[in-house]
């Protein structure tokens, strides 16, 4: 028998309405599934079960007098700690946050509006200091674990939500992606998520990451991220740069398959290191698998690349800045607290000059107008999400590698975020030690609802099943 926790939000809304469970025996089911995982991932840097049955029950009410108070009326939900939750201090993964001092009354754009549908808030999910890595441990509350071998890590910088919605602790999360952090730990641990369009989900505070920092949907199956983009794109005065929701949603139309799109395939996305980026065979071999799928269902599928020039150097110049801009006002006693990793970005961020950034943003915008062009001859762009599986948890960078900073092993994640595109993560394969592999799609920008459309039909063909954590990571 299927446990609630283990269900979609689509399918805990169908359940609300015809009676057949309720609001609060969900919420107790995810909140039994917290206590099940929690000591051996570290998903959740806080759980306030009184607050989220409480608000479980105002919804079991509202069901039963027919009057939903809206699209995700009594889903229980998680925030990443980067976002404001209102009623509880958003510490953002940094011992040089205080939460004592502030009343910590507002929501972020996105949470309010799930507030607004009725959404049921377990607690915060886990974050590397200021989402500054595509890893997540901080100093302030330690190591986040792969739900598939918690000895691996999650991902991130959105790794302690990917967790949860990959064990049950809720069928939806919100995260932030500035360089691949929701798509990155959504490989890792098997699950959807999508980086929208930049401005397509209001935004506030603004990022001091700029316009590289999106919020996105982190779920079990493209349908759960559709609903939730349905909510979450609401429009939201604090943000100037919102694009507001789109007309019809994202529902609307997920059902309308791929036969007849044009879709490159790019397995090792030409960024300049000799021709792409070496790909674990593994996980090489369960793309060209989605990738034939694709094919199968009626795609128009070609080998193709957009040769790209690797932009790490500009994207560096950009987050580092953006994290040297986080840490600005801080003395030297705070710095000290800092991560060990942050603290040299932080300081070669500083280094840069205006014309540094300006050269920066250059780059970017070269490589949005090659991506422009690119797309006007194909309707999807086809890659690994990562290069690899998880890999040792604790770690910024895979042990033995040549890499020293995260953006080493993310190289088709973070083109996306300077390029502002649509993105996602579909989980399509395990490794030979069990460990999920996901497959990015990208569109063009403005493109969200095609992206999800097309991993819609990937789900609908079975290119997920029987990819979800083994028993033991839920002792």
């Amino acid at each position: 028998m299927t446990e609630l926790s283990d269900l979609t939000a689509v399918q805990l809304v169908e359940g609300y309405a015809s009676g057949a469970f309720s609001p609060v025996e969900a919420t107790r089911a995810a909140l039994h599934r917290i206590e099940r995982t929690e000591g051996a991932v570290n998903a959740f840097v806080r759980v306030d079960a009184e607050d989220a049955l409480g608000r479980a029950a105002e919804s079991e009410r509202r069901w039963l007098r027919g009057e939903p108070a809206g699209l995700l009326d009594g889903v229980p939900v998680s925030v990443k700690d980067i976002l404001l939750l209102r009623g509880g201090p958003t510490l953002r993964g940094s011992r040089t946050v205080r939460a004592e001092g502030r009343a910590w009354e507002e929501d972020a754009p996105a949470v309010a509006r799930l507030r607004e549908h009725g959404a049921v808030f377990l607690g915060k999910t886990t974050t590397p200091e200021f989402g500054w890595k595509g890893v997540t441990d901080s100093p302030r509350h330690g190591v986040t674990g792969n739900p598939y071998d918690p000895g691996r890590t999650a991902g991130g910088s959105s790794g302690g939500s990917a967790a949860a919605v990959a064990l049950g602790a809720g069928p939806l999360s919100l995260g932030t992606d500035g360089g691949g952090s929701v798509r990155i730990p959504a490989s890792f641990c098997g699950i959807f998520a999508l980086k929208p369009t930049y401005g397509r989900v209001p935004i506030y505070p603004a990022s001091p990451f700029g316009t590289l920092a999106h919020v996105g949907p982190m779920t079990r199956d493209a349908a759960d991220a559709a609903l939730l983009m349905d909510v979450i794109t609401g429009p939201d005065w604090r943000d100037w740069s919102q694009l507001g929701p789109v007309p019809g949603g994202f529902r609307d139309g997920l059902g309308g398959g791929v036969a007849g799109l044009r879709v490159a395939y790019a397995p090792g996305l030409g960024t300049g290191r000799g021709g792409g980026a070496p790909v674990d065979p593994q996980v090489a071999d369960a793309v060209r698998r989605a990738v034939e799928l694709l094919a199968g269902l009626g795609a128009h599928v070609e080998e193709a690349d957009p040769g790209l020039t690797d932009p790490v150097d500009a994207f560096h110049t950009l987050w580092f800045s953006g994290a040297a801009r986080v840490v600005q006002h801080l003395g030297e006693e705070d710095r000290e607290l800092l991560d060990p990793g942050l603290r040299e970005v932080c300081e070669q961020g500083a280094a840069y000059s205006a014309l540094d950034y300006l050269a920066a943003v250059d780059v970017r915008m070269a490589l949005g107008v090659a991506m422009g062009r690119f797309h006007e001859r194909y309707d999807l762009l086809v890659t690994p999400t990562l290069p690899i599986t998880a890999f040792e948890a604790g770690a910024e960078v895979p042990k033995d590698s040549h890499h020293t900073r995260w953006t080493g092993w993310t190289p088709f994640t973070y083109p996306f975020n300077l390029t502002q595109q649509p993105a996602a993560s579909v989980p399509c394969g395990l490794d030979r030690d069990g460990l999920p592999i996901g497959v990015q799609l990208v569109a063009a920008r403005h493109g969200d609802a095609l992206v999800l459309r097309a991993a819609h039909a990937l789900y609908e063909a079975g290119v997920a099943d029987g990819i979800r954590p083994p028993a033991p990571a839920q002792r």
